[in-house]
């Protein structure tokens, strides 16, 4: 960032939006310091620096406040009243890490008119080491206020929260048809000490399995039913014809490959060599995507929906859509010899993998398979063996010069024939796959030329039975097809977003900024510790990173170097103001290739269809006026759905090792705090504490730079990604908690430490940890 004297410090925006008197903005802090013209452009990047770094907060109105601290005017929940003092809690609280302040409500009458479970709008203000506020006027009861599990104890129903951070039971004034044991949605009301709970939805079990996504469903506030009329409308339009005015690409092989058990297939691409003798040795590529906005137009009952969802949010047992079914599976889904509707990205790619000319169509497509991933690799592992020293570029199979492709667009799909479950058809194989392979040996060339950040971390993968129950919890193999299919996946969305800019339409970006200064300082002093140098002067670019990596490949803490390098990333979001993909390497990049599961997708198709004249469902000037609001919203709709996803996973972990308790388990350290550490079990997943008041008499002191606890007599160190054998003790599938301890059982007779950070005057509970941006992870990756 150039320098401008007039710019105020970090510390001096901190002070003003701590200090005023009203909401802060960007407006105000920009007339408070007196900034104009450059000036005002740098402070927007230097606010977005100060959030990703955890510095600054924003709440609804982009009015900024201290991270961890309160907006200026904001909602609060009423959670207790002791006496004549109210305290309440923010409503919404994102600040991961850092625990809810608890705030005093001070109001004008001398007797409380408010109850528990009320909400107010207040305005609010720092006094001491608390906060105080100030009601201004009563709000409308909250939809769903807590998530529970009813339980019967002295003849009476108590409700048991959810959530880790709620400590207390509440009497049931009404249950409904709820019966101990069942999950339940209720209402908190009334004061202390006669604070009640009533039932107002019965979940079911909460130990069933497909619960644990309703759980999240609910906590998330997820929207995941659609109204009659909706779906009345999605039948509707599913009916329409395709049109005349397309493109007709049905003579081509082209191929879905998509997970085994994909129910919506948005993509489908295909590649032949290029007979353009001025693109020698070069290729032709088509990606074909569904055709989303000419069914969901700007303003329908579909769209508004669509837009309020989000993205699809994806759990082990059952997808929430962003669309009806009738759309997202059936009518908008590439199937297998169905002819559909597709928004059509024609690519030219030289023999050195880089993208020469694109060019974007609306058409008509008939798929000539639907493939799984796994099967896609066998056919091509199958036909040509990976050569001794190992696989070809990017770990794809080695296809040697003479290897038959695809005839162009004359060639049509293959008649399948008899072949076993999961076998790909011959025909298809040398028609559709070989091509497509080749390409992407070009493709891949471009990719390491680019070099990116390479973070290929390990995914989780639940199996569930047919009854949703757990059979196994494994990292997610990771194939040259997965590989092949982002790359493609990749130039289609870089060419989205520059044909945008060539015509001068509105372009919802993906952007993904370089990391702020002071996560660079953190991971410096953590890399320290290996005795790895990290010079902070030099430019920072996707490749600094891998070199790091490069470094370690055969260290036993790679995967947690990997980690802090990928918490050292900011988070990825959704805008129209440009700023590149820094963890791709890329200028200019979109999302265009899945529509029916992501609405930035849909926007820069209506966008597309707007630049192109390709007809109705096109972005109206309302939208492209919108694009910063709507890119924060869609944002926003992201990270709950990632939040969700996560809890989610948790609680399917938690409740595979449920069976275990008891059982010492090999581990690893993932995290380090003053009050203890945070293990998971190698090959599994599910982080669980162990309190540093459960370590013994010895008193651990907290290294912060090296990510250890260490003792001070015995000088026993805990660090992050040592690995050791622990016991689990405990294993909640409700909460998806997790509490393990030394399996000689060290410090659980021996009484909590000796006082001091994480002693006995430590936290008193589990803090949730900050999680990683994943949002910036496999681009191009489908789920």
């Amino acid at each position: 960032m150039p320098k401008h004297p007039g710019l105020p410090t970090r510390q001096q925006i901190i002070d003003f939006v701590t200090n005023s008197d009203q909401p802060a903005g960007k407006r105000e802090i920009a007339r408070a310091f007196g900034l104009r013209g450059n000036d005002k452009i740098a402070l927007k990047a230097l606010l977005k620096d100060m959030a990703d770094e955890g510095l600054l907060d924003s709440a609804p109105g982009r009015a900024f406040h201290k991270m961890g601290g309160l907006p200026k005017v904001t909602v609060l929940r009423i959670v207790d009243i002791d006496g004549d003092t109210v305290w309440a809690q923010p409503e919404r609280w994102e600040a991961e890490g850092i625990p809810e302040p608890r705030v005093r409500v001070r109001e004008r009458g001398k007797r409380s008119a408010l109850g528990v479970g009320d909400r107010i709008l207040a305005r609010t203000e720092e006094a001491g080491n608390g906060w105080i506020a100030h009601p201004m006027k009563k709000l409308a009861p909250g939809a769903a206020l807590m998530l529970g599990v009813l339980h019967e104890e002295g003849g009476k129903l108590w409700l048991q929260g959810v959530e880790k951070k709620e400590r207390r039971d509440f009497p049931v004034s009404d249950a409904g048809d709820a019966e101990p044991g069942d999950l339940v949605l209720a209402e908190k009301a009334g004061r202390p000490p006669r604070v009640t709970a009533r039932v107002t939805e019965r979940l079911g079990d909460p130990f069933e399995p497909r619960s644990f996504s309703l759980i999240a469903i609910h906590k998330h506030e997820i929207p995941h039913v659609f109204s009659d009329e909706l779906i009345a409308e999605a039948e509707r339009v599913a009916k329409q014809d395709l049109g005349e005015k397309r493109e007709d690409l049905r003579h081509l092989p082209i191929v879905a490959i998509d997970p085994a058990d994909a129910r919506d297939h948005d993509d489908a691409i295909w590649a032949a060599r290029d007979d353009d003798p001025k693109n020698d040795g070069g290729w032709k590529a088509i990606v074909a995507i569904a055709d989303v906005s000419f069914y969901v137009r700007p303003g329908s009952l579909l769209d508004k929906e669509a837009k309020k969802r989000g993205n699809s949010v994806y759990f082990p047992d059952r997808v929430v859509p962003m669309l009806p079914e009738v759309l997202s599976a059936d009518v908008c889904s590439l199937k297998e010899g169905a002819d559909r509707a597709a928004m059509v990205c024609h690519l030219q790619v030289d023999k050195d993998g880089n993208l020469k000319r694109w060019r974007f169509t609306r058409a008509v497509i008939r798929v000539a398979g639907n493939i799984a991933y796994e099967d896609a690799q066998a056919a091509m592992d199958a036909r040509t063996p990976p050569p001794a020293g190992g696989r070809g570029p990017g770990g794809g199979p080695a296809l040697s010069a003479d290897d038959g492709v695809g005839d162009g667009p004359g060639a049509h799909p293959p008649t399948p024939s008899r072949k076993r479950e999961g076998e790909v058809d011959p025909e298809l194989v040398e028609t559709a796959l070989v091509p497509l392979w080749e390409c992407w040996r070009a493709l891949n060339k471009a990719r390491d030329r680019r070099n990116p950040l390479d973070l290929d971390l390990p995914e989780r993968r639940i199996v569930l039975d047919e009854l949703g129950r757990i059979l196994s919890v494994a990292p997610r193999e990771r194939l040259d097809a997965h590989k092949l299919v982002e790359d493609y996946m990749i130039a289609a969305n870089v060419a989205a977003a520059k044909a945008l800019e060539e015509r001068k339409s509105a372009v919802m970006y993906r952007i993904h900024e370089p990391p702020g200064r002071e996560k660079l300082v953190a991971l410096k002093d953590y890399l320290k510790t290996f005795d790895i140098d990290f010079a902070l002067g030099q430019v920072i670019r996707p490749a600094t990173f891998n070199h790091i990596l490069d470094k370690v490949k055969e260290h036993d803490g790679r995967e947690e170097i990997m980690q802090q390098v990928l918490r050292t990333q900011t988070q990825a979001y959704y805008g129209p103001q440009n700023a590149g993909h820094f963890g791709l390497a890329l200028g200019s990049y979109a999302h265009f290739t899945s529509p029916i599961r992501r609405y930035a997708d849909l926007i820069v198709h209506r966008s597309l269809t707007y630049a192109y004249d390709l007809g109705p469902g096109a972005l109206t000037a309302e939208e492209a006026a919108g694009m910063d609001r709507i890119g924060e919203t869609i944002s926003q709709h992201e990270r709950r759905a990632m939040e969700a996803e996560r809890d989610t996973v948790d609680r399917y972990v938690a409740a595979y090792l449920s069976q275990h308790v008891g059982t010492v388990m090999e581990t690893r350290i993932t995290g380090v705090q003053n009050f203890g550490f945070f293990a998971t079990v190698d090959g599994i997943g599910g982080d669980g504490l162990v309190p540093a008041r459960d370590l013994g008499r010895e008193y651990f002191r907290y290294d912060e730079a090296g990510q250890r606890l260490v003792g001070e007599d015995s000088g026993e160190e805990f660090k992050l990604g040592q690995r050791l054998p622990l016991k689990l003790v405990e294993a909640n599938p409700v909460s998806g908690a997790l509490r393990f301890e030394l399996p000689d059982g060290k410090g659980s007779a021996g009484g909590p430490p000796r006082g001091g950070r994480g002693g006995k005057n430590g936290p008193k509970r589990q803090i949730k940890r900050r999680g990683r941006p994943a949002n910036i992870r496999h681009q191009g990756r489908k789920r």
